[in-house]
Order: C-alpha cells, then structure tokens, then sequence
C-alpha cells in the first residue's frame, strides 16, 4: 500500500480523498494557492504545499508543478479528484513518466473517452447502442447542415473536445441551425480550445441514468448498479438518486453489462462512469464516459456498501478488486442533492460571499460532503458548490422525507444557495411520483412555488443576525480564552509542517 499520496485538487472532494486514505493508513498532501491558505481542505491534511499561478484555477491546473512536489515530498501517487486535471491524458502520462501513481485510468481511456467522436466510434464497434448521429468532428456548416436534416430535428449539436453542457445546443427546427452552431462552436472554442461539433439526434423526455464501474489491473470488471440523474438544469446535475425507479432488475443487469463491456473496451481501469439515455420506450443508448470518481458517487456508496474512494486508491496499489459482480447487492435508497452558492431566483446566478453562519444537517442516515466553514469566502474562483448533501433510507419515500428534513435544518448565511429550490422538488408531486426527466426543471417545475420559501429563509436569516447583534452587544470586554475559529486556523497553520 502506499505510503504518501497527493491530493491534486481542493474543497470537498479533497476532503473525501484524504479521509480514504487516512482509514488505509497513507500520509496525505494537500496543495493550495494563496487563496486557500485557510480552506478546510488545506488544514484537513497531513501536510500542505503551496502552489503559485497567475490565477487560483490556473495554478490547480499547473501538471509540472504538482508532479515535482510529489516528487520532492516522496508521494507514491497523486489523486486527481473531479474537476482540474482528473480527465487529463496528458497529466496522467507525465505521472506514469515520473514513476508516480495516478489514482485514475490510463492516458489512453482518457483520451479516447474524452473524444465524443472517437468514443462514438469506439462504443459501437464494441456493440454498445449510440444516439444516431455523426462518428466524425464536424467543420463544415453546410455539412453539417445536410446532416442535421438527414438525422431529422431536434437535434443536439455537442463540442466534440468537451462535456459538462458545454458547447451543447439543442435545435428544434433548420431555421435555428445557423445561430445555433455559431454558438456552440464559440462556447466550445472558449471552453475547450477546439470548435469542433459533432451531432446526435435528440431523444425526447429522457431519463439520464448511468452505471457505476470499477475495474481492477488484473482484468476484473464489475459495476455498482446506477445512478439517476435525471433532475438537471442547463445540462448540469443537480439532483442524483439510486436506484432508479425505472429499471427492473432485467433492464438493470442488461445496463450493467453494456456498461462493462463499454469500460473492457477502452482498457478501463479504477472507478469510471458510463452515462446513458433512456427513452420513453426504455430503450438506452450511450451518452459518455466519465473517466473519474464522479460528483454524486456516495449513493452508489450507500446502496451497496462499497466505499469507492478506497477502492480507487487499492486498485492503484495493485490490489485485486476484493469481490465479483454476484456480491454487490443493492439495499435501500440514497439521493443526493448539491449544494451550490446560487440564486435559484436569479436564473441560478452564483452568489459570492463571506460565510458567517453554517449549520450542517445530521441525523441517522444524513451525510454531509463539505468543503466550507464558517468565515470561509465563496468566491467567483471556482466552481460554486459548496458541499453535497446525502440521505440514505429503507426506500425511496424514506429517503425523499429525510432530505427533505436535513435541508430544512440546513442553514448557510453569507451567500445565497439552491437549498430553498432543492426542497421545493423534494415536495414536487412529480418528483415524488416519478413522473420526471431531463426537462423536469426546464418544463415542469414551478418556480412561484420558491416566493414563500424565501420569505421564510430571510425571516430565519434575520432573526439569526438579530441575535448576534445582540448577544454581541451585551458581551463583556474581555480577552478570549479560547481562540476564535479564525484564529485556531492560523495556529495550525502555523504548527504545520508547510512547504
């Protein structure tokens, strides 16, 4: 087992990662910009390594230098997280050239996956069922007109180079087409550096459900069931569930396979994605591979009792996958929800600040992935989720009245968030029925419903910030015997052993 591992990113997965591999016994470090000298995710670890760059994200980015402060504190392996350079071909070749585990798949599943294009191509000459669209990157915008009329609209234009919603546009008729793909090979160019598009039908009223897997180097390959994640807006997650409610146990072994097959097919090995669209129909078809321990892994967590962040971490150290597909059992219900720094009011807008008041919800089968705390800056520097909030139940209705409590005790003051929205679809009839899919947001859910929630929440927020005032202003002078949480920070900081 490893002895040092570096943890290559920040805020809750971070966290996630060192706490893994403080149960397996392996020193952790953290890296950090200036910016988060202070951050959880900085004092969380054994020892923490200052990196620089001309920006925070930038400096999260630099490969060389985090590779050469593995080197020179002796870390065996560096894990990526989510985010930054986890899908980086190239970040993982340069580990393999300095002799450094990464915790991840090889340059070579990560390349041909992050390729929409070739990953198209790769999943159908390994049998797996593709959105009808085009196998190759697109330039031409009247080919790629003459395309789009043959597949038939809607169609989907996607950044061949890209994920996350980025570069993706959804068109209804021809009329749309020109504006469209001009927009969404600029969104791409910016985004990824590459203006290619490719096209795919678009499937109506999809569920998007994916299937976790985990391949070991020896050659064994098993999946953890999946993951709905059907509530999303602008393409991005935003609610996760497992197990779905609408596979049978049939659909869901056949789902797994395919999934399986697909991560064979690319030499797949660790923890990885495979994401699907399911129509109406129940008829599923290959939407991507992430190749990366996902946002919303801890449900597949909770249903089978498989903890994926260590199982990454013994997969790299060369350990054998510890059971076979027949030992994964799936029991109760688990959703999560993400907790972003966003005006759910306000087009979702992300909301800046300083964090004055953070209560965490808990409770039997309540679990809090966070990477704040109180006097922590929410900042236009990274992404704006805060933490991840999980539930787990007996079943489904459990599950849904447990989330819908831990949000209702879940208090964050300092900057906005998704918390009041979240609890409005856990009390959506739709969502408690079922009757949900990729639109739901877009198309079903009603945002009037959010007016007295806020209300409310403000009315909480206030009568929190009256009773600080006063208690403040009826407090002695004297000094503190205890230090201030900021204060506490700082000394241990200092008390560290900081590079």
């Amino acid at each position: 087992m490893f002895k040092k591992i570096l943890v290559a990113n920040r805020g809750e997965i971070a966290i996630r990662v060192m706490n893994a591999a403080r149960e397996l016994g392996i020193e952790t470090y953290a890296v950090y910009h200036e910016v988060d000298k202070q951050s959880l995710h900085t004092i969380s670890a054994d020892y923490a390594l200052e990196i620089v760059g001309d920006t925070p994200k930038q400096a999260y980015l630099d490969a060389a230098q985090i590779i050469s402060l593995a080197i020179e504190h002796d870390c065996e392996a560096i894990h990526p997280g989510y985010g930054f350079l986890s899908e980086n071909a190239s970040f993982s070749k340069a580990c393999k050239n300095a002799e450094i585990k990464f915790i991840g798949p090889n340059e070579y599943a990560i390349e041909v996956m992050g390729n929409k294009t070739a990953a198209r191509e790769l999943m159908q000459k390994a049998g797996v069922p593709i959105v009808p669209g085009t196998k190759e990157r697109i330039t031409n915008l009247d080919l790629a007109k003459e395309i789009a009329n043959e597949i038939g609209y809607p169609i989907l234009l996607k950044a061949a180079a890209g994920g996350g919603g980025k570069g993706m546009r959804k068109v209804e008729k021809e009329s749309e087409f020109i504006d469209s793909y001009d927009a969404a090979q600029r969104e791409a160019r910016n985004a990824f550096g590459d203006d290619t598009i490719y096209i795919e039908k678009y499937i109506v009223n999809p569920k998007h459900i994916e299937i976790q897997v985990l391949a070991d180097e020896h050659g064994n390959c098993i999946h953890l069931a999946e993951r709905d994640c059907s509530i999303q807006r602008r393409h991005q997650k935003v609610i996760e569930e497992a197990p779905s409610t609408v596979l049978d146990e049939k659909l869901r072994a056949a789902m797994g396979k395919v999934a399986v097959d697909a991560a064979k097919a690319c030499q797949y090995v660790n923890a990885g994605t495979i994401e699907f669209l399911l129509d109406k129909d129940k008829n599923f078809y290959f939407l991507e591979m992430n190749t990366r321990l996902q946002v919303e892994h801890p449900v597949s967590e909770l249903i089978t009792g498989v903890d994926l962040a260590k199982e990454q971490i013994k997969v790299a150290a060369g350990y054998p996958l510890p059971f076979e597909q027949e030992d994964i059992v799936i029991s109760g219900h688990a959703i999560e929800a993400r907790i972003y720094a966003e005006d759910p009011l306000n087009n979702f807008m992300p909301d800046i600040g300083t964090i004055s008041y953070l209560r965490n919800p808990d409770g039997i089968g309540v679990r809090v992935d966070g990477g704040i705390e109180r006097g922590d800056e929410v900042s236009i520097n990274f992404d704006p989720m805060l933490a991840k909030l999980i539930v787990f139940g007996q079943d489904r209705e459990e599950a849904i009245e447990k989330m819908d409590a831990a949000l209702s005790s879940y208090k964050v003051v300092g900057s906005r968030t998704v918390i009041p929205f979240l609890k409005a679809v856990m009390q959506s009839d739709r969502f408690r029925n079922h009757y949900f899919d990729t639109g739901f947001i877009e198309s079903d859910f009603d945002f009037k419903v959010l007016d007295e929630m806020k209300e409310n929440d403000e009315e909480y927020v206030a009568a929190i910030a009256a009773f600080a005032y006063n208690k403040n202003k009826n407090k002695k002078k004297v000094t503190p015997v205890n230090p201030t949480p900021s204060d506490w920070k700082s000394k241990r900081l200092n008390n560290m052993r900081e590079f």
